[in-house]
């Protein structure tokens, strides 16, 4: 549990021990893990669904000449195809990525490629199945983690940035982007800019999901008029589009940020919840450990 070596130097650490402590219950890792499956299969069944009509728009009513975002395909003056996404009357060539991919060696005009979906096949019937059964797994395992955080305090510790972090906020973007991370006793905690974001993610971005998603419901809506909270349905749908899109750019951020900060400690805290903190003990005489 503990190792140390004895340095020479006077601005050399003399011993390095390690101090372990209990990081994630039981509960915040199963949520974590159950998340981690039900967004990946959110997102690919919820490209699959994008798929069978790839152009956003906004208002109650689709203007097909008039896409706010459209993933298509065509032809080059040349006549060799190629793929395009057009945004707000910008076109972009993005062939072999969207709207343009290779299947089985072959050029298929598609907006996203046949890995990116679920199926990989194009089947809107299947996509829809697999998106409303994980939509749901997604939103009671979030219901049980609200209850869970709420009633231990996790919720509060995890997500709420106490008065001294938010002084310290200019710091932590320095030390983010210099890539140093906090140690000794301040790695004991989530620090300023961890609790924000993953707050903003709690509390804006899973809820404009969730009411966006049930928006595109003509069930809900039969009973609920939740369109009109976002100007129609098809501007839910967009709103929908650009949430999933800021989520999947926080996984992204969130795995590099992991990987560099300690993939095998921050690993081992989201299996076993034991996280270990290097505490550092200053030169004989100093009589400070930190």
């Amino acid at each position: 549990m503990a190792a140390g070596s004895t340095l020479s130097g006077p601005d050399i650490v003399e011993t390095v021990r390690r101090r372990w402590m209990f990081r994630h219950p039981l509960a915040i890792r199963l949520a974590h893990w159950l998340n981690v499956v039900c967004l990946a299969i959110l997102l690919m069944s919820g490209l699959q669904i994008f798929n069978a009509h790839p152009a956003l728009y906004w208002g109650a009513a689709s203007t097909f000449d008039k896409p706010f975002v459209a993933i298509t395909d065509d032809q080059k003056d040349d006549g060799t195809p190629r793929g395009i996404v057009y945004v707000a009357g910008h076109t972009f060539d993005t062939t072999g990525v969207l709207g343009l991919s290779n299947l089985n060696g072959q050029p298929a005009g598609r907006a996203f490629p046949s890995w990116a979906t679920l199926p990989a096949h194009q089947d809107l019937a299947t996509g829809r199945r697999w998106h409303f059964l994980f939509a749901w797994a997604f939103v009671i395992n979030g219901l049980i983690y609200l209850i869970y955080g709420l009633g231990t305090g996790q919720l509060r510790r995890r997500l709420i940035p106490d008065g001294d972090q938010m002084r310290g906020f200019g710091s932590s973007i320095r030390e983010h982007l210099t890539l140093h991370f906090p140690e000794g006793e301040e790695a004991k905690r989530y620090n300023v800019l961890q609790k924000l974001t993953y707050l903003i993610v709690v509390a804006v971005l899973l809820p404009l999901m969730l009411l966006t998603g049930l928006s595109m419901s003509p069930g809900v809506n039969a009973v609920v008029p939740l369109p009109e909270l976002f100007g129609g349905r098809q501007s839910a749908r967009t709103v929908h589009f650009i949430v999933t899109n800021l989520l999947v750019l926080f996984v992204i951020v969130h795995v590099l940020l992991v990987l560099l900060s300690g993939v095998v400690n921050n690993m081992r805290s989201m299996i076993t919840g034991w996280f270990v903190i290097e505490r550092q003990k200053l030169p004989a005489g100093s009589g400070e450990v930190r």
